[in-house]
């Protein structure tokens, strides 16, 4: 059987309408996946309760948590990326790791996510499925579960098969404070690799550039690294993660709070293959989004040994020390030149490359 259909007569005036409800299984999401009734409860068994299983994932209107801290650090974010499968990942594994990586970037342990899904009517089921099982994957490899959701539909043309949003919680240790206002002077600035993957890999595929790129987007969680540093005992005062507008605009944020930065172009590690596509298209790979790389603020005395940690973490990555931070021109990043043309570095200004997160 298909889809049903009905006319109603209530005296002169008669009502029809096609009633989408599938009475068999569908291969692509229909609107009656929304409805609340049989096929919403079927897609969440069988998509994504049969995936992201744990205890919590019981049919209750709310998650209950125990966590090692009082301290906690929440954060969200909604992803609406296009195209949803890129060189490297997909909107999935964007999803958590995007948001696993803002809960570290306050110095907290990553651990529940839950996740909403805005489903398109004719979105693929299988095209569902894969992005959950990546999801999934996704989630184990930054030590988070997924303990709570939900899932609405939306009429085709109105979501570009899929948007996903994700919270996150993580729990902080009583002494840790990690964040802007920790900024000093004197702190040097350390990135974790090389900059301009992510946007350029999305742009690339999204627009059909027939590149040989030999590089796929930085997405990643941010984990290792960063407690791999704190568990050392760096004393790091602030974390970024360079995400939409890059290098450029974190830097600038973080600025603002009275403090002028010097960076050294000469020190800032960019792929050539990345650096020639900005170039034709008349991009800046330090304004160029990342998913998988941060900025760190930490004494210039641990530098040497938070270089060797992050290399020993990631060795096919070359962490730098790319600045300094100054009180001659706060608010302001400077970039230093080699032959002395130094220039403000500004943060982005306008869309740049949409539709990337």
């Amino acid at each position: 059987m298909t889809d049903c259909h009905a006319r109603l007569s209530f005296g002169k005036h008669r009502m029809s309408w096609d009633c989408p409800l599938p009475l068999t299984g569908s291969e692509r999401i229909q609107m009656a996946h929304g409805s609340g009734g049989r096929q919403m409860n079927q897609l969440i068994e069988t998509v994504f309760r049969s995936v992201f299983e744990t205890e919590q994932t019981v049919a209750a209107d709310a998650a209950v948590l125990t966590l090692p801290s009082d301290r906690i650090a929440v954060s969200t974010d909604s992803f609406v990326i296009q195209p949803l499968f890129f060189p490297g990942g997909d909107i999935g594994s964007l999803a958590v790791h995007g948001t696993v990586n803002d809960l570290l970037m306050r110095g907290a342990i990553p651990h529940r996510l839950t996740a909403s899904f805005i489903l398109e009517e004719s979105l693929a089921i299988a095209t569902l499925n894969t992005l959950v099982q990546s999801m999934a994957s996704a989630a184990q490899a930054a030590g988070v579960q997924i303990c709570a959701g939900d899932t609405k539909v939306v009429e085709r043309g109105k979501a570009d098969g899929l948007y996903i949003t994700t919270t996150g919680i993580g729990w902080l240790p009583p002494d840790r404070q990690i964040g802007p206002q920790q900024i000093q002077v004197g702190d040097a600035i350390v990135i974790n690799g090389d900059l301009g993957r992510h946007g350029i890999a999305v742009m690339a595929c999204r627009e059909g550039l027939e590149l040989e790129l030999p590089f796929a987007s930085d997405v990643a969680s941010l984990r290792s690294p960063v407690l791999g540093l704190l568990e050392a005992g760096i004393d790091l005062h602030c974390l970024r993660d360079l995400t939409r507008g890059g290098l450029a605009s974190a830097l600038n944020e973080l600025a603002a709070v009275g403090v002028g930065m010097d960076i050294e172009a000469k020190a800032i590690p960019v792929d050539p293959a990345v650096a020639g596509v900005c170039e034709i298209l008349g991009l800046d790979p330090l304004q160029v989004a990342n998913e998988g790389r941060f900025v760190a603020f930490l004494p210039t005395d641990q530098v040497a040994i938070a270089l060797q940690i992050l290399r020993q973490i990631w060795p096919e990555q070359e962490p730098r020390c790319i600045g300094i931070v100054q009180s001659a021109t706060p608010g302001l990043v400077r970039l230093r030149q080699p032959f002395g043309s130094d220039r403000l570095l500004e943060m982005l200004s306008g869309e740049q490359l949409p539709r990337i997160c």
